[in-house]
């Protein structure tokens, strides 16, 4: 039997084109040297039935190998095709099936997000839109939106009804604008330190909150405290506290001199106490009162409390409130850099709100600067004043409780109710003072600036400074005794040859309340100090024999 050649060997079931590369075969020839390939005869020996048999075999053997290649892609397409359904439950159709599916609820979950960022982004700017309605100005992050009117005190705080109908009975039919704010920050849970005119009803912005989220509790345990100023300024807040706590069981306490000096604060009732700073801290370090549970500290009138000297007693204050959750707020119509930087070591995550023009007047106040030359001309100008046009109630204004008594013995003997408040007299006397103007029994009442300071006179048409102020602060403070709860109101100012050089601050209050004021004024140069009390002659000469 014939051996088969070494190339169809090393070629066996491989299509070749033997004489397209005949040159390369014979380079695999063992010791053979290429040669030119035999060209065809019609002589040649056609193949044997053996090789033809061979051939056949091998060309079917490709066809059946082709047809399986084929009926396996077709089952595999056909898989494919028809999703979340497989005849064979293949792993891949079972991929493909949850693929699909966490596609779906991704696309959902995107759709919610997108939702959420939109309704997010609306709130944001209708809150926006009420600010700017309102002049309201905003410091901080993730600031809550303002109130729309009280009815939301309900839909958005869940408030009781009792305390919305006293709302309405004593007359508060639409918040103010630093209560839709102020309000909403507070009962957020948020701390905050608020600058706002005098008479726009920062009272109630600090009070509502605390009614709200306080639960009248049992015996010795107060849960909040609000710091005022002054003795007559606590008595009024306390007035107004119980007015809106009617129909509850709240315990509202004014702290008097007696309280602090002996009163049984482990037994007594009190969920909110009114205090003056240096009565609160005689009744922790004498008597023992427990302020760890406090939920709410207020510093009404806050930067005249740290002008006071009170920075120390009121540290203390602070210190012995020391609930974690504790919600500190301070309130005042002006907010200096140094009270602003002071709140902010006691805060934490505090918004900042004013509204309106930080430390300016109220623009319901009509302002006038009026000329007076000496002591002399200002009581002729008083006098002259009152002849003219005398729209009680008024309140007259002077730097000190001297001048108070001097002014008070040259108008008592005129024709016109006069009566006078100041630090020499009995706490009796000063509320009955009080109770005096507001009851119209007296028209006028002379009073020094640190008294007055926040006390609410229901209707004062008119404030006179007898005494040029001390500061833009003072003088902000004293006119906004009047033109409070929206209504209008007049102030006079006189000033001296020495006053002069203290215009300037002065005009500029006004000036930013859309007064107008000689250009003179505006244009004088500006002093390094910020406060002056000048000395001045005695208002009266007549004894107090005469």
């Amino acid at each position: 039997e014939e051996k088969p050649s070494l190339s169809s060997a090393l070629f066996a079931g491989t299509r070749f084109d033997r004489k397209r590369f005949a040159g390369d075969i014979a380079r695999f020839r063992t010791g053979a040297q290429p040669a030119a390939p035999a060209p065809a005869t019609p002589d040649a020996a056609p193949p044997g039935p053996e090789k033809k048999r061979k051939r056949k075999s091998k060309a079917n053997a490709k066809k059946n190998s082709k047809k399986k290649k084929k009926r396996a892609d077709g089952a595999a397409s056909a898989s494919d095709v028809v999703e979340g359904f497989s005849v064979f439950k293949g792993a891949e159709a079972k991929e493909a099936t949850e693929e699909s599916v966490e596609v779906v609820v991704r696309e959902d979950e995107d759709s919610a997000v997108v939702r959420r960022r939109k309704e997010a982004e609306r709130e944001i700017e209708r809150a926006a839109i009420l600010r700017k309605r309102y002049d309201i100005h905003i410091s901080g992050h993730n600031v809550p939106a303002p109130l729309e009117s009280f009815e939301e005190l309900v839909s958005r705080y869940d408030c009781d009804s009792y305390l919305v109908g006293n709302l309405s009975k004593l007359g508060f039919q639409e918040p103010t604008p630093i209560q839709r704010q102020a309000i909403s920050i507070l009962l957020s849970g948020r701390e905050c330190f608020a600058c706002a005119p005098t008479g726009s009803g920062k009272t109630l912005a600090f009070l509502l909150p605390m009614l709200m989220k306080i639960k009248p509790g049992s015996k010795g345990c107060v849960k909040a405290v609000i710091l005022c100023p002054t003795r007559e300024l606590a008595a009024q807040t306390t007035r107004e506290c119980k007015k809106l706590a009617k129909g509850r069981k709240f315990g509202v306490k004014l702290m008097t001199k007696d309280l602090s000096q002996d009163g049984n604060f482990k037994d007594m009732h009190c969920d909110i106490l009114v205090s003056t700073p240096l009565r609160l801290d005689h009744a922790i370090r004498k008597r023992d009162l427990d302020l760890s549970r406090v939920e709410y500290l207020v510093l009404d009138e806050s930067d005249k409390l740290f002008e006071l000297g009170f920075v120390e007693v009121i540290d203390s204050i602070v210190k012995a409130c020391s609930n974690p959750s504790i919600i500190r707020s301070l309130f005042s119509a002006t907010l200096p850099e140094t009270i602003e930087a002071l709140a902010r070591t006691i805060m934490h995550d505090a918004v900042r709100i004013i509204v309106g023009r930080k430390n300016s007047a109220s623009s319901m106040i009509k302002q006038k600067l009026i000329f007076a030359g000496t002591e002399r001309g200002k009581l002729i100008a008083l006098r002259q004043s009152f002849a003219e046009s005398l729209n009680p109630p008024v309140l007259v204004f002077v730097q000190s409780k001297e001048r108070a008594k001097e002014l008070y013995r040259e108008l008592v003997y005129d024709d016109i109710r006069v009566d006078v408040i100041h630090g020499d007299l009995t706490e009796e006397q000063r509320q009955d003072a009080v109770d005096n103007l507001r009851a119209g029994k007296s028209w006028v009442l002379i009073a020094t600036e640190v008294l007055a300071r926040g006390m609410d006179f229901k209707g004062v048409n008119c404030v006179i400074n007898y005494d040029f102020p001390e500061s833009a602060s003072a003088y902000i403070h004293r006119i906004g005794r009047s033109g409070r709860a929206g209504r209008s109101g007049e102030a006079i100012t006189f000033f001296t040859e020495e006053d002069k050089p203290f215009l300037r601050n002065i005009a500029n209050v006004l000036v930013s309340s859309g007064c107008e004021v000689p250009s003179w004024m505006v244009a004088l140069p500006k002093l390094k100090s910020r406060k002056h009390r000048v000395d001045r002659d005695r208002i009266s000469f007549l004894t107090d024999e005469d």
